[in-house]
C-alpha cells in the first residue's frame, strides 16, 4: 500500500473525526519517523507491511475516540514539542493567545517572576520560560501526573533550571513564603459540571476531569485564584486567564471586584473571547 492509498483509506475510516487527515499524517509520522512535509512529497512511496500494521494499530485507537496526542505521546504548542500522556490535559492552540500576550507584557519587566496556576503538560510554564529572557517561573498543580510531565517537558525544552514545580492546591504551597509575582497566569478548569457529559468523546472519556470541571457555573477557579492572588501579586502586576467561550465578561467582573483594572479581553482565531488580562491597581 502506498502513502496515498493509506491516506485515502483512513480518512474515510475516521470520517467522524474533524481532523481525520491530520490524524492519519501524525500516525504515519510517528511510525515512519518522517515529517508531514515528507509525506506530502512522497505520496506514491510504498509502506512496508510491518509499518502498515503499526500505523493501522494507532489509527484504530483514534477510531475509538482516543485523542491523537495520547496515541503518539506528544503535541506541538508554541512551536515546541510537548510530551503528553493520559491524566494530563492536552495543550490547545487557543491557549497560545494567552501565552503570546504574556510574553509581550513580560518584555517590559526586568527579570520577571511568574507563577502558572495549573501546570498541566507544562505548556504555559515551559513556553514562558523558553521565550522570556531572564524569567523565573513557579509552576503549581495538585496533580502528581501533571508535575511529572511538566518536569519532563521542561527538561526536553532545556528550561528546567528556570522553573520550580510545586504540588499545590492553587496557591497553598506558597502560603508560608514571602513571595510576590510580576505575573500570575492560569488556564484553569472552566467547563460547567453539567456540560462535561456533552463534550466530545475524545475529551470527556480521556482527558482528566480534574482539569475540566470548573464547578456548577464553570467559574469556581476564577473566583478562588483571583481572590487569593491579591496576596501574591506585586502592585501593577498582571493577572491573565484563558476562559470559556462565554465567560469573559463574568471573569472580568470577578477581577474588578478583587482590585484589578485596565482589563483587556482578547479573541482567539475563531473570534471567540478567549483571554482576560488585568493589572493589579
Amino acid at each position: 500500500m502506498t502513502i496515498r492509498q493509506m491516506m485515502k483509506k483512513w480518512i474515510r475510516e475516521l470520517s467522524k473525526s474533524t481532523t481525520a487527515k491530520l490524524d492519519v499524517e501524525l500516525a504515519m509520522c510517528k511510525v515512519l519517523d518522517v515529517t508531514r512535509l515528507y509525506i506530502h512529497l512522497n505520496l506514491d512511496e510504498e509502506i512496508s507491511k510491518k509499518d502498515e500494521n503499526r500505523i493501522e494499530a494507532l489509527l484504530k485507537q483514534r477510531r475509538k475516540g482516543r485523542p491523537m496526542a495520547y496515541i503518539i505521546g506528544k503535541k506541538e504548542f508554541m512551536g515546541l514539542d510537548f510530551f503528553v500522556k493520559e491524566g494530563v490535559l492536552i495543550p490547545r492552540p487557543d491557549t497560545e493567545v494567552l501565552v503570546e500576550d504574556i510574553i509581550q507584557q513580560a518584555k517590559k519587566i526586568d527579570n520577571p517572576l511568574i507563577v502558572d496556576i495549573g501546570t498541566g503538560s507544562g505548556a504555559i510554564s515551559v513556553s514562558l520560560a523558553k521565550y522570556i529572557k531572564d524569567s523565573r517561573i513557579y509552576s503549581l498543580d495538585i496533580s502528581d501526573d501533571a508535575l511529572e510531565v511538566g518536569a519532563v517537558n521542561a527538561k526536553n525544552n532545556e528550561v528546567e533550571d528556570k522553573i520550580t514545580f510545586l504540588k499545590s492546591d492553587v496557591f497553598s504551597a506558597l502560603e508560608n513564603e514571602d513571595i510576590k509575582f510580576d505575573i500570575i497566569v492560569s488556564n484553569p478548569p472552566y467547563i460547567r459540571r453539567l456540560d462535561i457529559e456533552g463534550l466530545e468523546v475524545d475529551v470527556k472519556n480521556y482527558e482528566p476531569s480534574l482539569a475540566l470541571d470548573g464547578g456548577e457555573d464553570g467559574l469556581d477557579f476564577y473566583r478562588k485564584i483571583t481572590e487569593d492572588s491579591t496576596k501574591f501579586i506585586k502592585d501593577n502586576g498582571i493577572l491573565g486567564y484563558e476562559v470559556g467561550y462565554d465567560q469573559a465578561e463574568d471573569v472580568k467582573k470577578i477581577m474588578i471586584q478583587n482590585g484589578y483594572g485596565d482589563i483587556r479581553i482578547l479573541e482567539d482565531l475563531a473570534s471567540i473571547q478567549r483571554v482576560v488580562i488585568g493589572t493589579k491597581i
